[in-house]
């Protein structure tokens, strides 16, 4: 489809926008709600414009084949540019007496957002928000989740969160930490939970860049991410995707893939024959000083087991500490290990990943 320029410079040149862009992602193969979603992200980005550079320019478009088709939104201006791109993607941050939630919406309804800004030229954002088709069904998955969480005590709301999703031949898992507890360390747990959710199909840096930016207004979190995918070629092992598909056999070698991200003190073990997986920690609080995720990938099997849990479980434990215990399911594995290292001073949560067919 060939890019539409529209030039913003008066308000009605908003309502303009927003239909041309609402009638492109209907086009595309969007949904209702990610239609009017993706054209809040237009009207947002065209009021920048007259609000902050007194006009500029949007180019819509779509591009891609298959399973991997987008819109693509991007706003030109000759402005006076953005002295904090970062701090301007925070929610209720405002140079211009609004309520300032103008980036921060495009954040959290695009996939992908790049903002490049120098003083007196300008600024240039480039948005993406891929098109997510029915996945294939899956008769048996592979994997199974178990999850046990409990708040601070005295307390009605959880600091902690957790992520659990699957979609076709993938899944994502996640435990969230916000700081401290009460409903400060939740207020920033959700915000974050949410952003995961929404954006679940998306590379694992570019959801903590996201839950970074969105994080920003928090008193910030901390969060560890795995992805489960089992129709990919993994290094070292055959694919056996088909074999999958139609075999439930027990204790069945897999060939999954994992990929594993992780910002602040989330505890992760992983009982697994396989060789040992490096994972790479960075110290740091999402939505505060947190240096840039590192990105890891690993072969995962059916046998292997992965255990996530956040700093309210004491951490000196071992697997025999627990006779049997790796045998049961991994809702159960969950929930003893709450009963047993919970520190009874701070929110505590715990998920576990482990194969279906493993026991």
């Amino acid at each position: 489809m060939a890019p539409e320029v529209i030039a913003i410079s008066h308000p009605d040149d908003i309502s303009q926008a927003r239909e041309a862009t609402r009638l492109l992602a209907v086009e595309i193969g969007f949904d209702a709600v990610s239609c009017e979603e993706i054209a809040i992200v237009t009207s947002e980005l065209a009021s920048n414009l007259i609000k902050h550079a007194q006009g500029g320019s949007l180019r819509l478009a779509a591009s891609g084949a298959g399973e991997r088709v987008w819109i693509q939104i991007e706003s030109q201006d000759s402005g006076p540019g953005i002295a904090d791109v970062e701090r301007a993607l925070t929610d209720g941050f405002s140079t211009t007496g609004s309520l300032g939630y103008g980036l921060g919406t495009v954040n959290r309804l695009m996939d992908e957002v790049l903002i490049t800004s120098q003083p007196r030229q300008g600024t240039q954002i480039l948005c993406k928000r891929w098109l997510r088709k029915e996945p294939m069904t899956v008769g048996t998955f592979p994997l199974e989740f178990g999850v046990a969480t409990c708040p601070y005590p005295g307390m009605e709301v959880n600091g902690d969160a957790f992520v659990i999703k699957r979609w076709g031949t993938h899944a994502l898992v996640g435990v969230i930490d916000g700081l401290g507890h009460g409903p400060l360390a939740h207020d920033a747990a959700e915000a974050a939970r949410q952003f995961v959710e929404t954006h679940y199909d998306q590379p694992l840096d570019v959801l903590f860049l996201g839950v970074a930016r969105t994080c920003h207004s928090t008193r910030g979190v901390v969060m560890a991410l795995a992805r489960f995918d089992f129709d990919l070629p993994v290094a070292g092992l055959p694919s056996i995707h088909n074999e999958l598909l139609q075999s439930g056999t027990k204790n069945q070698k897999s060939g999954l893939k994992l990929t594993f991200a992780s910002i602040g003190n989330i505890e992760q073990r992983v009982l697994s024959e396989l060789k040992p997986m490096n994972f790479i920690v960075r110290r740091g609080v999402l939505g505060g000083s947190a240096p840039k995720v590192v990105v890891t990938e690993h072969p995962w099997d059916s046998a292997s087991l992965l255990v996530l849990h956040s700093d309210g479980l004491r951490t000196h434990w071992r697997w025999e500490d627990f006779p049997g215990l790796v045998d049961q399911s991994a809702e159960e594995i969950a929930r003893q290990l709450l009963r047993t290292l919970t520190k009874d001073e701070d929110d505590a949560t715990v998920l576990v990943s482990k194969g279906a067919h493993a026991n």
